[in-house]
């Protein structure tokens, strides 16, 4: 499967932190759930260890949503959680 990354979801990445290795990591390697509209999610943690916006994180969540399409998932955005 062929990963694309929407517009949208780069301008996501940039505004919440995520890297385009991490989202390619998380579908790649990620849980898998059900999402709203008939889209799918993968979910995936990361060692974080780091500052984030003046607070220390130790883990960084990536959660991606999307649509497959032919033999490609487009991303469609990218929410990140520190904790």
């Amino acid at each position: 499967m062929t990963v694309k990354v929407h517009p949208h979801a780069r301008e996501r990445m940039r505004e919440r932190g995520a890297s385009e290795n991490q989202v390619m990591k998380t579908v790649e390697t990620g849980e898998r759930f059900p999402a709203k509209f008939g889209r799918s999610g993968f979910r995936r943690n990361f060692v974080f260890d780091g500052v984030w916006r003046g607070k220390e994180y130790k883990t960084k969540q990536i959660e991606v949503y999307g649509v497959e399409e032919a033999a490609n998932f487009i991303v469609i955005s990218v929410v990140v959680k520190y904790f």
